[in-house]
């Protein structure tokens, strides 16, 4: 029974781990039944990495953060090669975004990764929302469920599993549950029509696994984190809405439920609420041993029933076998390059105030206002890069948090020729920023740089801000196809 018993506990298992290949104690694990393993960017994933986990155990889920945009582990060093679904949703071409999501399964296939953790298909209601952003396609619940039955279309008919979440909606907060736990203070009414649709329509689309957020929500249960909740994993989203796939965890080390119980403690207690799988976003063999005794423990103690361990497990195999099956879908989405898409959705989403251009190389001064730990800490912006791609000569200044600007100088038109100006003075100047609406400090820059250079061009890559300067351009999220849309427009 104990061995039983253990291998029905590595099967609901999906952890993360450091090193460019799997350690020699996850591989043991895959042997022994381990059913799930997560890639960051830290892993350097590609084929031949997966190979070696699929060597240890040929079932075995391999997921994957792939949203685009702002979030990538494929393509980090260089920027998404797509712009993100806030950009998407500002588009609204739902044949557009199931392209999107079809190129993304195409990677993901080509690295024979089972699950794609994405897409978000939280409706960012909260203008302050420090996490999801421009990972949401857009403030409205019609217009984030229908891309985010597009992009599950996409992802799904490359063969490639598709994720929805952060149910019951991450949108409508004020804090980051990578940091501590979020409230929703809604009625449940108002999460009935703003945040649930989404996730009806990816139901109905056929998604074959959802994450649910480390969230609490007075209304749907007074005192208990959406992780743990019954209520809300068993009685609305099994029961209510009909959802049958795989239901996974959001990473169990993030301090909104780390802060309150051990791991093991922590996937005892979601399983018991409904969870079939568990995301430990970085563990050892040591923590994995932990949270597997746990769980073992919980059953033989009567805390936790063997039949709801032997379901979970159960629908962690159902998607390992859907994934088996698609083999042919896979193979066609390898073939179907689609070269242009990503580079063609950030075109049509950028937004612009204004008409100035760049005809001489500029003074880029990057404002950090740091992304949120959902996005890897090497992400580039990526103008500066497509800048000086384009005008050669290009500088770059970046701005720490609560920084001041460095001197600008005077426009060049205001300056006597024969006047020399400073290594940035008379530099036409580029201020990029991220979310400046949800950073004050950020605000009073912008503010005293276009008062200090009124030829003064912002670009914003997040959620925008009232347009100022000589030109305004809002890209609506991170990636290099975005910051590229930008830099040619900015120079055509």
């Amino acid at each position: 029974m104990t061995a039983d018993l253990r291998r029905l506990a590595l099967t609901v298992l999906q952890p993360g781990y450091e090193g460019t290949t799997p350690p020699d104690w996850l591989r043991r694990a895959l042997g022994e039944g381990l059913g799930g393993a997560v890639l960051f960017a830290r892993n350097r994933p590609d084929a031949a990495h997966v190979r070696e986990l699929r060597a240890a155990n040929p079932e075995v889920i391999v997921a994957i953060d792939e949203e685009g945009g702002t979030v990538t582990r494929l393509e980090v060093e260089t920027g998404s090669s797509f712009p993100g679904n806030r950009a998407l949703g500002v588009v609204d071409d739902v044949k557009l975004t199931e392209r999107v999501g079809r190129q993304i399964g195409r990677m993901l296939a080509e690295a024979d990764i089972t699950l794609d953790y994405a897409p978000s298909a939280d409706v960012n209601s909260n203008p302050a929302n420090p996490v999801i952003g421009v990972r949401s396609f857009g403030p409205a619940p019609d217009l984030v469920a229908r891309h985010t039955v597009a992009y599950v279309a996409g992802i799904q008919g490359a063969g490639v599993a598709a994720c929805a979440k952060h149910f019951p909606g991450h949108g409508d907060t004020t804090t980051d549950s990578h940091l501590a736990l979020p409230a929703v203070h809604a009625s449940a009414e108002s999460l009935a029509e703003r945040d649930l649709p989404p996730f009806r329509a990816a139901i109905e689309a056929g998604v074959q696994s959802i994450m649910c957020g480390h969230l609490l929500i007075p209304a749907l249960d007074p005192g208990t984190p959406s992780t743990f909740s019954r209520a809300i994993l068993t009685e609305l989203l099994r029961d209510e809405l009909g959802f049958e796939g795989m239901l996974v965890t959001d990473a169990i080390e993030m301090e909104a439920v780390a802060a309150m119980y051990p791991p093991g403690e922590i996937a005892v207690r979601a399983l018991g609420a409904g969870a079939d799988a568990i995301c430990v976003g970085l563990t050892t063999e040591e923590g994995l041993n932990e949270i597997t005794g746990a769980i073992v423990a919980a059953v033989r103690d009567g805390v936790l029933p063997e039949e709801r361990l032997a379901e979970a497990a159960a629908r962690v195999r159902a998607l390992s076998g859907w994934y088996a099956r698609q083999a042919a879908r896979r193979e066609q989405a390898v073939a179907d390059v689609d070269p242009g898409v990503g580079l063609d959705a950030a075109r049509a989403a950028l937004t612009v105030t204004g008409t100035a251009r760049l005809t001489r190389p500029p003074l880029v001064i990057e404002v950090n206002t740091r992304f949120s730990k959902a996005v890897d800490p090497s992400m580039p912006t990526g103008l500066t890069a497509e800048l000086t791609r384009l005008l050669p000569g290009t500088e770059r200044v970046r701005l720490e948090p609560g920084g001041e600007l460095p001197p600008m100088g005077e426009p060049e038109a205001t300056r006597a020729p024969e006047d020399e100006a400073p290594s940035h003075g008379g530099r036409p100047v580029v201020l990029v920023v991220h979310d400046a609406a949800r950073h004050a400090w950020v605000r009073d820059r912008v503010a005293q740089a276009v008062r200090s250079r009124p030829d003064t061009i912002v670009v914003d890559t997040g959620i925008p801000d009232v347009p100022s300067g000589a030109a305004h351009l809002a890209t609506h999220g991170v990636s290099r196809v975005s910051a590229r849309a930008a830099a040619e427009w900015l120079t055509r």
